[in-house]
């Protein structure tokens, strides 16, 4: 198993991450406290949506390996209180620029699109 990298802000992720919040409302980024829970958030007219991006060198890990690799940072999501109008999101970048976002619930990680649609909604029907 990979060690995962803990410390700074991951910047280039950061900023590639804006673009793409930006695409679901207006984006608000969380200060540079090290007690930070969060990184952006979205606001739009529901959810308003709570987001920590990191860098993974796992990207094609099955989710319960991402939940474990970033188990602090999902439970540190989980404080935030939720409910229909609130939500709180993992997104990962590769060191090669793959993207892979994360709904965070009570039960586990659920994968998302860029939009905030759940994947398996999105599978055709066979």
């Amino acid at each position: 198993m990979l060690p995962v990298t803990r410390g700074p802000r991951p910047h280039r992720a950061l900023s590639e991450a804006i673009p793409i919040a930006q695409l679901r409302g207006i984006v608000q980024l969380a200060g540079l406290s090290p007690e930070r829970i969060y990184d952006l958030s979205i606001v739009s007219k529901l959810p308003i949506t709570f987001i920590r991006v990191m860098f993974s060198a796992r990207i094609l890990g099955a989710a319960n390996e991402i939940a474990d690799d970033f188990k602090d940072e999902i439970a540190q999501l989980r404080v935030i209180a939720r409910d229909a109008a609130v939500s709180a999101e993992l997104w990962l970048r590769s060191k090669h620029g793959t993207w892979r976002f994360f709904l965070i619930t009570a039960a586990g990680l659920i994968e998302i699109d860029r939009n905030g649609t759940p994947l398996a909604a999105m599978a055709p029907e066979a």
